[in-house]
């Protein structure tokens, strides 16, 4: 079994592999005051509740933007899982070009899902990645990773202008039932889920046009159900596509270092 780590600035995701398939995934806050002892005992409680045991994880591959966690991560996976992790970035093997300017600068997240995006549904591909940041990341054709755009999440957008507004309140992100807002949290509301639609596909069409041709277009992370259900140009949903690009280079890599030993 391998355990996939996908470290994000709100919340870290575990997934455990058996082979190609995904066994269970967990999602817990990424609290970078934890110790590799407490988030190891977290994950080896989470393990334990589905039957599996420690001893059949034989490798660990870690996708992190969270730089204060990677050293935590990799201490926990030594001391609980008894393995050097495999961390992530452009210098490994991707079986994909990373046309970035600074290829090195592209987030780990970003790489693993154009690598699992392009690896399902081939190319030309856009993955819009609903996180702490909305990601918007292009695969060409024959499948270069071409760079992208960033813009703000919905829990940061909606955290900044409660943050500084006075008479603002704190809202819970849902799309109210009419985009002409009655209160001032449905027209927060409207202004914030809406405003978030629009932008993703005004940007998506942006991108086609740069294109020059019609592309797929993927949807992963946390609200990617709720966006999806408000629009017609995403193709396709995929919760745990940055834990499939973290097993698919995983294990690209790990076959090269053992081909090497042999």
């Amino acid at each position: 079994m391998l355990l996939c780590i996908d470290v994000g600035n709100t919340h870290t995701q575990f997934g455990v592999y058996e082979k190609e398939k995904l066994r269970n995934d967990y999602r817990v806050a990424s609290e970078v005051v934890r110790t590799e002892d407490e988030i190891g005992i977290v994950v080896l409680s989470l393990l334990e509740h589905d039957g599996i045991k420690a001893r059949k994880i034989e490798g660990v591959g870690i996708s992190s933007v969270v730089p204060s966690l990677t050293g935590i991560l990799e201490r926990m996976s030594q001391k609980y899982f008894g393995c050097d992790p495999m961390l992530v970035t452009s210098d490994l093997d991707l079986g994909m070009v990373v046309a970035y300017d600074e290829p090195r600068a592209v987030g780990s997240d970003r790489i693993c899902t154009a690598v699992a995006g392009y690896r399902k549904y081939g190319g030309p591909l856009i993955i819009l990645d609903f996180g702490t940041a909305t990601t918007f990341d292009v695969i060409s054709a024959d499948g270069v990773y071409l760079g992208g755009a960033i813009a703000p999440g919905l829990e940061t957008a909606a955290a900044d202008l409660q943050r500084r507004a006075a008479k603002l309140p704190k809202i819970e992100l849902r799309f109210p039932d009419e985009v002409i807002g009655k209160t001032t949290v449905r027209s927060m509301q409207s202004g914030i889920m809406f405003g978030a639609v629009d932008a993703m596909e005004g940007i998506v069409r942006r991108i086609k046009a740069s294109l020059g041709a019609d592309a797929k277009v993927v949807a992963t992370g946390g609200y990617a159900k709720i966006i999806s259900a408000q629009t017609q140009i995403i193709d396709y949903i995929e919760p745990a596509l940055v834990l499939e690009g973290i097993r698919l280079v995983y294990e690209k890599n790990h076959r090269k270092v053992t081909s090497r030993r042999r």
